[in-house]
């Protein structure tokens, strides 16, 4: 068993049990965007959270200790994501990255906002015309330092 093996069984649990994210967040006490990224296998959990995830997925004993090893983060399939949905936010840094950089650059100074001190919130956002996504990110930011 390795922490790729526990994502999937998680995955396959939560489409046979017909389980929300949103549910098991608030069992484990945390935000359903933090807890969704550790469930796929993009955050670590402590202890504790790695045996309500278990419990909540029923999962055995040895994935509890996976959920707990330090992930690689940010590993996709292809350089170049083939999922429609989430080439969209390729396309989007491809499209607003130099926007996001130019413009939190004149903000802030030179530097960068955290993926690590971050939040993220996504909602739906009922619109007339069809409803929208809604995500706010929030990330620390860290400026560059001289030395």
């Amino acid at each position: 068993m390795n922490r790729n093996d526990v994502t999937e069984m998680i995955i396959e649990a939560k489409v046979k049990k017909g389980i929300k994210w949103e549910d098991v967040a608030k069992k484990v006490g945390l935000s359903k965007e933090w807890v969704t990224a550790g469930c796929l296998g993009q955050m670590t959990f402590d202890a504790k959270q790695a045996k309500v995830i278990a419990k909540t997925f029923g999962l055995p004993a040895e994935a509890e200790k996976w959920l707990q090893v330090v992930p690689y983060k940010g590993s996709l399939p292809t350089s170049v994501p083939t999922d429609p949905l989430i080439y969209r936010f390729y396309e989007l840094v491809n499209v607003y990255g130099t926007t996001f950089k130019e413009l939190i650059h004149e903000e802030f100074g030179d530097g960068i906002m955290s993926a690590i001190d971050f939040k993220m919130d996504l909602t739906r956002e009922p619109n007339a015309a069809g409803d929208r996504v809604s995500i706010v990110m929030s990330g620390k930011f860290l400026s560059y330092k001289t030395y």
